[in-house]
């Protein structure tokens, strides 16, 4: 497990978080930073504990034990408003977003921009296309009309506007809820373009994926879940691309699926051998059966 090295305090840091739903464990001992101008991946497959680490983040779930930290002071969020103020914005898959309004009204959606007063107040169309136009020109993205309905874009575009948005009012820290899962291989490179590009705005960016091949490009550091606990918390330096996937794979689960294979298609099936290679190449930790979470 890594540790890292420089002497800049992180923008947010959990310290063995969990969180518990009555008698269930959804997720234990997690712990990692993510610090500004860095990206951090949570990578896990589904029910690793991945959606409840980034509710706790967010502000939507309260951690049942651990300790959050803020700018190096301990923080609790009362709500995801309180951590939207802390400067914690959370772009999730459905994007909030209303098909049929333009992307400038969506852009704004929630904080539109007024002018006039009392009375007389109405909406600053023209500031907000302005804002929209040159904030969306600044990420990279060429929108030839910002009156087109949102809906009209594609999903790799949708995902650019929201965290264009996020990158606008205010957000220091971008949580990424999957933002690649249903797009296709162009449109998720735009997607981790744009990722990129907030990294090097000095954001600190919380990556949600289960998919390591779009992580490992853009990742500083890679945290893994795999039902509700960690399996570690790596910098970039200290595992590779083959490593986090094999990690995400699990050698309890290859084995198993090598033992039913072999079951069925025998010992000398090129599938079952290659099965079995790839479960004694993984680390230690890999290899190990971890629990699942228990009702007590």
């Amino acid at each position: 497990m890594s540790v890292n090295t420089t002497t800049t305090v992180p923008i947010v840091s959990v310290k063995n978080v969990g969180k518990r739903y009555g008698a269930i464990n959804a997720l234990s001992g997690v712990s990692t930073d993510v610090f500004a101008g860095e990206v951090t991946c949570v990578l896990g497959d589904n029910g690793a504990g991945k959606s409840t680490f980034i509710k706790m983040l967010a502000g939507a779930h309260a951690p049942s034990e651990g300790e959050m930290l803020l700018d190096g002071e301990p923080v609790t969020f009362s709500s995801p408003r309180a951590a939207l103020d802390a400067g914690i914005a959370t772009v999730y898959q459905d994007l909030a977003v209303v098909p049929l309004m333009p992307v400038w009204r969506n852009f704004f959606l929630g904080s539109e921009l007024t002018k006039g007063w009392g009375p007389f107040r109405r909406l600053d169309v023209k500031q907000m296309k302005s804002i929209t136009y040159t904030e969306l020109d600044n990420m990279g993205i060429d929108l030839r009309d910002v009156d087109q309905p949102i809906g009209t874009l594609s999903g790799g575009e949708r995902q650019c506007v929201a965290i264009a948005r996020a990158v606008y009012f205010g957000a220091r820290v971008l949580i990424l809820d999957e933002p690649t899962a249903a797009l296709g291989v162009k449109q998720s490179g735009v997607v981790l373009r744009y990722i990129a590009r907030a990294r090097d705005r000095g954001l600190g960016v919380v990556f949600i994926t289960h998919n390591p091949h779009h992580a490992f490009p853009v990742g500083d550091r890679f945290l893994l879940l795999n039902r509700g606990t960690s399996l570690g918390d790596y910098a970039k330096s200290d595992i590779t691309l083959g490593e986090l996937t094999s990690l995400m794979a699990g050698g309890a689960e290859l084995d198993s699926l090598a033992h039913e294979l072999e079951r069925s298609m025998g010992p000398d099936s090129a599938i079952v051998q290659e099965l079995e290679k790839e479960a004694e190449a993984l680390p230690e930790a890999a290899r190990e059966e971890v629990p699942r979470p228990a009702a007590s």
